[in-house]
């Protein structure tokens, strides 16, 4: 078995809305090894936003506890957050979140700069990159001028610079049409035949099923099974 890349240990997180505690997560217990391909499935309000942003070091648990490549998230300061957010997991969004004032190659290097990147590697990689998900002829393209797939296949190539432990796409085809929402699933299935690990937040079985294990959310409490593919 691969090694446990992710650990999260009885997570429970929780709001205090005027008088009241509202529970989003239940003591979320989760396992994820290098390589894998999982897909988070759930409906709107199941807690998957929010199982997203713990994973992404975007907020903190109330309680439990969460490991990610040996460390502890809990005890790491704001500072030691954002590295890991830098080096560590690479975001992919619905919305793409493509700077419109930067052209294609531009945005992939983005989060290199913030990397300390030097610029001579960071264009190289970037090129690389955009060559990856079949954008070497679009990378002085600006996003609108490009398709929506041809924005998430550049948000992928971003998400892919700093070379992440983790790839975590949050709805990542829910702004694509269908035949173009394959496509993009298609790259991450090619991603992670080639080890890429990938966690992906859906609320779309059939999207889902395109993971290697499918792991639901239903009101805060997460529910373990084999995705049904061919």
């Amino acid at each position: 078995m691969n090694k446990e890349i992710l650990t999260m240990r009885n997570i429970i997180k929780s709001y205090h809305m005027a008088d009241e505690e509202q529970i989003i997560l239940k003591g979320v217990n989760l396992k994820v090894y290098d390589g894998e391909f999982i897909s988070i499935l759930g409906p709107s309000g199941s807690g998957k936003s929010t199982m997203m942003n713990i994973i992404g070091c975007l907020d903190t648990p109330t309680s439990g506890e969460y490991i990610l490549s040996d460390r502890k998230i809990g005890e790491l300061d704001q500072i030691e957050l954002a590295h890991i957010r830098s080096k560590e997991i690479g975001f992919i969004f619905q919305s793409f979140q493509l700077l419109p004032r930067l052209s294609a190659i531009e945005n992939v290097e983005l989060p290199m700069i913030y990397a300390g990147v030097a610029p001579g590697e960071r264009i190289k990689r970037a090129q690389t990159m955009l060559e990856r998900v079949g954008l070497e002829n679009k990378t002085k393209h600006y996003p609108n001028q490009l398709s929506g797939g041809q924005q998430q296949r550049v948000a992928i190539a971003r998400a892919l610079s700093t070379n992440p432990t983790i790839l975590l796409a949050d709805e990542p085809t829910g702004a694509l049409d269908q035949k173009t929402g394959n496509q993009v699933m298609g790259l991450f299935s090619e991603l992670n035949k080639e080890g890429r690990t990938i966690i992906m937040i859906t609320h779309d079985v059939n999207v889902a099923k395109t993971a290697g294990r499918i792991v639901r959310i239903l009101d805060g409490n997460l529910y373990d099974e084999v995705a049904e593919n061919d």
